[in-house]
């Protein structure tokens, strides 16, 4: 592996991003939009697609050889239905690589999050590889690691958005807290949204609606590619510190007298 490459579970990714597949004006534009974001995983709402590929279904349209697909438990309110929706998914030929969510708010669609943490458990010990989404709650990441999550998602903003991160502080407090990969989840608006949360020293960004409702997503998702790219790569080269004066950027020595 590489060490630029992105290691969840036992899978390894040269792209940090992670797209959604919701939202677009079709699914040939989806196709186009995920292939140019040169994302390798791809999340898709198991509750909300057709599950039958002799059916119109946006399956048919995303090659399982070129992409690896996150299936999400988007829509569920309750532990039972994220883990059900884990299991039909899995019987549905999409694998056990899981994002789980469980809503506890329908109008800011926040994470219930002792019902998320009880349904990962669930799926952990039920062979899944569980990426859940959840609050920026350090206390909360740490014991979803702990029970054996390959990743955890903490929320940058409320789903759909588009406010950026709110609290880069948790999100730091979190990156020092846990060991497994560190994903953003939800609230990214724009590039430089993207590229914030990555010089933070996250690990990757899942975004759906920054991309599939801007005004032209396919420009907006070689954006995000290259923003995704650009803060991963100003993290590792390590920024100067912020002053409170100026500093010359002209070495003093040798200066000609005048």
């Amino acid at each position: 592996m590489h060490s630029s490459d992105l290691q969840i579970g036992d899978k390894t990714f040269k792209s940090r991003l992670i797209v959604g597949t919701g939202k677009y004006e079709s699914f040939e534009q989806t196709r186009r939009a995920i292939e140019i974001s040169g994302a390798e995983v791809v999340t898709v709402a198991v509750r909300r697609i057709e599950l039958d590929k002799n059916k119109d279904s946006i399956l048919n349209h995303i090659d399982p050889k070129k992409f690896t697909f996150l299936p999400n438990t988007a829509g569920c309110y309750s532990v039972k239905e994220a883990v059900m929706t884990c299991q039909l998914a899995r019987e549905a030929g999409l694998g056990s690589f899981v994002k789980v969510e469980v809503i506890g708010d329908e109008k800011t669609l926040f994470p219930d999050n002792e019902a998320t943490l009880k349904a990962s458990e669930l799926l952990v010990n039920d062979g899944f590889q569980v990426l859940p989404y959840c609050g920026d709650d350090v206390v909360l990441c740490k014991k979803l690691e702990d029970i054996g999550c390959v990743a955890v998602m903490p929320l940058a903003a409320p789903i759909g958005s588009g406010l950026g991160i709110r609290n880069p502080y948790n999100i730091k407090l979190i990156l020092e807290a846990v060991k497994v990969p560190v994903i953003i989840d939800a609230g990214v608006g724009t590039a430089s949204d993207a590229s914030r949360a990555m010089e933070l020293g996250v690990d990757g960004i899942l975004m759906n609606t920054a991309i599939a409702g801007a005004k032209d997503p396919l420009k907006m998702a070689q954006a995000m590619k290259l923003a995704v790219q650009c803060g991963h790569m100003a993290y590792e080269a390590g920024r100067i510190p912020k002053k409170l004066y100026a500093s010359a950027s002209s070495p003093l020595e040798g200066m000609i007298d005048l």
